[in-house]
C-alpha cells in the first residue's frame, strides 16, 4: 500500500459547481461569465473589484475636461486600474492575515476562505504511480465562489439602485422567486417541507434565508440583542464553508436538518419547557453540525493520516472539527461579542456538545440513556441539564429522519449519501486503500444501505422518540413515512437482487470480478 504523505494539500479552496475555476495568479475575483452590460456609463461586465476600483475612480474625478467626462473616465479607470492592481497583488497576504477580507479599497467584500480547517482540508488525490512507487502532486489551484452579477447587484449596497429596474429586468423574475420562497416559509413548520425546491427559490442561500427567519420567529435577534449585520456575516460564512460539491453533506443537508430541528422544538412537550437560549443553541447546532464536512469519513482521514485524525487523536475527529470550525466563525464574526464573556464560552461549550452528540459512533450511548430515562420516568425538562440532554436527542434525530420524509425528499437524500459513499469507495480503490463499508458500489446497492440504515440506527431511535411525545401527531406522522419507506425499499432490494439472479451468464462477473456480493448483503 502506498503511503500517501502530502495527500491533503493545504491551498484548494471550496469549489462551486460550474461557476469556475481561479487560477493561481488570477486577481481575487474571477471574470464574471455575463454579456456586456452598462449602467451609468459604468461597463458593468468587469471583474468586481475592477468594477468598484471604476466607481471610485469616476467619484473621484473631474467633472468635464477638453477630452470630455467620458474619456476622462475611461483612461482614469485604464490607469487606477493598472496600479492598484499592481498594489493589491502586493499586499493581498498581508489583508488576508489581518483579518481574512479585502481592503478597504475592495469594499469590504469578504473572501469565501476556510476557517477551521488549517491546513485546508484537501480532497485533490493526488496520482500515484504504481511502476515507480512515486506519489506525484498536481497542481494546486485555489477554487473560490463566482458571484453572478446578479446575486452581487442584489447584495451588494454599492451597487443596488444603479441598476434600472425595466419591465424587462431579472429582478422581476427574482421578486417572483422571492414571494414563491416566503409562501414557503410561512409552512416551514410542516413535515413535507420541500427543502431542495426551497434551495433553487433562494438561489442556493437555503440556509441563511431559513435561519434568519426562524430568529424572527423566535424573537432571538430580539432577546440577544444580535447585530443583524454580523448574524448575516455569520450565517454566510457558514453556508460558505459547506462543499457544494458533496452530494450529502453540504449547505442544503445543513438547511434540511435545521427546518426538522425546527419542527421537532415545536413539539409540545418539550415547547413548553424551551427558554432562548436552548432554542438559540438547538438552531445554531443544527446549522453548523457538518460544516466543512470534507465529503469522507472518520476512517478515511484516519487512513490517509489526515492532520485532524492527528489533533482530534481519532476521537469524533469530523465533529469536533466542526464545533471548533463554528467557533472560529463565530468569533470572527464577532455574533456574541457583546455578550459577558462567561456567556459566551459558556454557549461555545454547549454548542460543541450538541454536534459532538451527531457523531454516529456514539449512537447506542445516547440511545441507552434516553430508553432509561423514558422506563424511569425521570426526565424533568425543568433542569437545565435534561433539555440539554433532550436538545441533543432532537439533533440526532434531525440528523438522520430523511427515512422519515415523505418518498419523494427521502429517495433523493438516500441516493446523495450513497454517492458520496461510493465516491470514497472509488478513491479508496484508486489507492489501493481497503474500502470501507457502504462504500463499494459493486457490492453495496442504495436499497440495502437504506435497509440496514432504518433496521439498526433510525427505527430504535425514533420508537424512543414516539414515547417521549406521547405520542404527537408529528411523531406519529414520522413512523409512518418510515415504515412505508422502508417497505419500498425492500422492495426495490427484491427486485434488485431478482434482476442480478436472472442475469444471462455471460453478464455475470467471474470469480475475479467479485460477483455475487449483492446476494451476500444481509
Amino acid at each position: 500500500m502506498p503511503v500517501l504523505e502530502g495527500l491533503w494539500g493545504p491551498d484548494v479552496r471550496m469549489r462551486d459547481s460550474g461557476l469556475g475555476v481561479e487560477s493561481p495568479c488570477s486577481p481575487v475575483w474571477g471574470p464574471l461569465r455575463t454579456p456586456p452590460v452598462t449602467c451609468g456609463g459604468l461597463s458593468l461586465a468587469l471583474e468586481l473589484p475592477a468594477l468598484i476600483r471604476q466607481l471610485r475612480a469616476a467619484w473621484r474625478a473631474p467633472r468635464g475636461g477638453p477630452q470630455g467626462p467620458e474619456g476622462n473616465q475611461a483612461h482614469t479607470w485604464v490607469d487606477t486600474e493598472k496600479k492598484e492592481l499592481k498594489r493589491d497583488l502586493e499586499d493581498r497576504c498581508t489583508h488576508l492575515e489581518a483579518d481574512g477580507r479585502l481592503s478597504t479599497g475592495h469594499a469590504g467584500v469578504l473572501l469565501a476562505e476556510r476557517r477551521g480547517s488549517f491546513p485546508l482540508i484537501d480532497l485533490h488525490i493526488l496520482k500515484t504511480s504504481a511502476q515507480q512507487g512515486e506519489v506525484e502532486s498536481g497542481t494546486k489551484r485555489k477554487v473560490k465562489r463566482l458571484l453572478s452579477f446578479q446575486r452581487y447587484c442584489h447584495n451588494s449596497r454599492l451597487l443596488r439602485g444603479l441598476v434600472p429596474h425595466t419591465p424587462g429586468s431579472l429582478h422581476l423574475l427574482d421578486d417572483d422567486y422571492l414571494g414563491q420562497a416566503a409562501h414557503m416559509l410561512s409552512k416551514v413548520g410542516t413535515w413535507n417541507f420541500d427543502i431542495f425546491l426551497f434551495d433553487r427559490l433562494t438561489n442556493g442561500n437555503s440556509l441563511v434565508t431559513l435561519m434568519c427567519h426562524l430568529f424572527n420567529v423566535y424573537g432571538l435577534i430580539h432577546h440577544f440583542q444580535l447585530d443583524m449585520v454580523k448574524l448575516h456575516r455569520f450565517l454566510g460564512m457558514v453556508q460558505e464553508d459547506y462543499h457544494s460539491q458533496n452530494p450529502y453533506h453540504n449547505a442544503v443537508h445543513a438547511a434540511d436538518v435545521t427546518q426538522a430541528m425546527y419542527c421537532y422544538l415545536k413539539e409540545p412537550k418539550l415547547a413548553e419547557q424551551l427558554s432562548p437560549p436552548d432554542v438559540f443553541l438547538g438552531l445554531m447546532a443544527a446549522a453548523a453540525h457538518d460544516v466543512d464536512h470534507p465529503g469522507v469519513n472518520q476512517p478515511f482521514l484516519i487512513k490517509t493520516r489526515h492532520h485532524l485524525a492527528s489533533l482530534y487523536q481519532n476521537t469524533s475527529v469530523l465533529e469536533s472539527h466542526h464545533w471548533r470550525s463554528t467557533v472560529g466563525m463565530l468569533r470572527e464574526s464577532g455574533l456574541l461579542s457583546h455578550l459577558p464573556p462567561d456567556m459566551s464560552l459558556d454557549m461555545e461549550q454547549q454548542l460543541g456538545s450538541l454536534i459532538l452528540a451527531t457523531d454516529i459512533s456514539r449512537q447506542n450511548e445516547f440511545l441507552l440513556t434516553f430508553r432509561e430515562h423514558l422506563d424511569n420516568q425521570d426526565l424533568d425538562l425543568q433542569l437545565a441539564s435534561h433539555r440539554h440532554f433532550m436538545l441533543q436527542i432532537a439533533l440526532k434525530c434531525a440528523d438522520i429522519c430523511n427515512p422519515c420524509r415523505v418518498w419523494e425528499l427521502s429517495r433523493q437524500w438516500s441516493e446523495r449519501v450513497c454517492e458520496e459513499f461510493y465516491r470514497q469507495g472509488d478513491l479508496e480503490k484508486k489507492f489501493d486503500l481497503e474500502i470501507s463499508p457502504l462504500c463499494n458500489q459493486q457490492a453495496d446497492s442504495v436499497p440495502a444501505i437504506q435497509i440496514g440504515f432504518i433496521s439498526y440506527i433510525v427505527e430504535p431511535l425514533f420508537k424512543e422518540w414516539l414515547r417521549f411525545t406521547e405520542p404527537s401527531v408529528l411523531s406519529q406522522t414520522l413512523m409512518g413515512h418510515l415504515h412505508k419507506n422502508k417497505a419500498r425499499w425492500s422492495l426495490l432490494r427484491y427486485a434488485h437482487s431478482s434482476e442480478t439472479q436472472t442475469r444471462p451468464p455471460a453478464e455475470k462477473p467471474g470469480p475475479e470480478g467479485g460477483g455475487g456480493g449483492e446476494e451476500d448483503i444481509p
